[in-house]
């Protein structure tokens, strides 16, 4: 066995599902109940029983958890160590991006960044939101783009921009005569929108709870591309932001605003509080923020 066997182990059993974890890791369901087969024989026991509670842990499963979780972290602390010290040295900057904030922040933006600090090592990685917060919150990487509100006693926290989070609907659909809309106008809609890894699902789905009403989410997706183009052909509704709405330029398309509360999303640049940021990343920091001033001024257009 190996780490990522541990990991996938650790999936199932805090998801209680083959079918969640495999969502969580983005592996198949038939990948992972190959790796628990492995692992079984590997111990000589049963880690999992099914029930109609889910996939529970045996006695042996149990006490394999204890292990595993304790193996694990030993694991990402001695390499996540290891990695600050070498970006320190190295003067490395680890970028880790929710998708869509690359989009925000302009392509140009990064490559003016490698252009100007050509001496600066610099990785980046996307992800969906919530995958960024966890592997931030785990050490990877050394700056972050994401979605949502952070704890600033842990993280330093710079706001890059917020924007209304708004329906958007085929303007042949019902509510596109409307000038704004509520919440309630969701239900029984079929809904298109980016998956539970993202925040804008949470927003949404919990508005939905709160009203009295599940949402009838027909496809759940990794992008905002998907949902425009199925509400482009008039195959229900979804929602989005004004940027990545005039980014795609798309037409026969409506936005609509919600006016029955607050419905944001925020992108925010974050760093970790306990964390040296070394001057490669500070340097980066400037960058940004210098960037989507000009922005604002109408020095760049995005």
């Amino acid at each position: 066995m190996d780490i990522k066997d541990l990991e996938i182990f650790l999936a199932i059993a805090h998801e209680k599902s083959i079918a969640k974890a495999s969502k969580r890791l983005y592996m198949t369901p038939q990948g992972i109940s190959k790796v628990v087969k492995n692992l079984e024989q590997e111990m000589n026991c049963r880690l999992f029983m099914r029930s109609s509670f889910g996939m529970l842990l045996t006695e042996s499963g149990e006490r394999f958890l204890e292990y595993a979780e304790k193996d694990t972290k030993s694991y990402y602390n001695v390499k996540n160590d290891i990695l600050h010290i070498e970006q320190r040295r190295n003067c490395m900057v680890d970028l880790l991006s929710a998708y869509g904030i690359l989009r925000l922040v302009t392509p140009d933006c990064i490559t003016a960044f490698r252009r100007d600090f050509p001496e600066i090592e610099f990785h980046y990685r996307e992800f969906p939101d919530l995958q960024v917060e966890r592997l931030f919150a785990e050490k990877e990487g050394n700056v972050a783009f994401s979605i949502g509100k952070f704890d600033e006693t842990l993280y330093k926290v710079v706001p890059l921009e917020t924007f209304p989070v708004k329906l958007l609907v085929n303007e042949n659909h019902h509510l596109s005569d409307r000038e704004s809309v509520t919440i309630k106008d969701l239900e029984g809609e079929p809904l298109y929108i980016e998956s539970s890894q993202f925040v804008i699902y949470h927003l949404i789905t919990d508005k939905c709870r709160r009203a009295g009403f599940e949402p009838n989410i027909v496809f759940e997706t990794s992008g905002f591309s998907l949902c425009h183009k199925m509400v482009k052909a008039n195959k229900g509704i979804s929602v989005t932001v004004d940027f990545v709405y005039d980014d795609m330029r798309g037409t026969g398309m409506k936005l609509l605003p919600f006016s029955d509360g607050t419905y944001e999303w925020n992108a925010c640049m974050i760093t970790r509080r306990e964390e040296y940021a070394n001057e490669a990343v500070q340097i980066f920091l400037r960058h940004i923020e210098d960037w989507l001033e000009k922005i604002r001024i109408g020095e760049i257009i995005r």
